[in-house]
């Protein structure tokens, strides 16, 4: 069984993203990927989700919305925002 606290590849490529995109000095492998992103954990804000967004979709291909009702959720975690990340690129 894996380590819920240990990041994907996939992830691990989205820290190293969210890390470069917002200038960050944090190592992106020390991100906990079930740690919250806005707020407390990273302590990210409403403008820095922007920043993610803008790099997400340069990077991936895909559209986040900032009105969508599930941005919450969305951006809950580093792992929650990699798996819509990666559902959008299968749809």
């Amino acid at each position: 069984m894996t380590d819920p606290t240990q990041q994907s590849e996939d992830e691990a490529r989205l820290a190293a993203l969210i890390v470069k995109s917002l200038n960050l000095e944090s190592d992106p492998a020390a991100i906990d990927p079930q740690a919250p992103l806005y707020g407390e954990g990273l302590g990210l804000d409403s403008i820095d989700m922007l920043e993610i967004s803008l790099a997400v979709s340069q990077a991936y291909g895909v559209k986040l919305k900032s009105d969508d009702k599930g941005n919450a959720t969305i951006f809950a975690s580093l792992r929650a925002l990699n798996t819509h990340i990666q559902d959008l690129r299968q749809a």
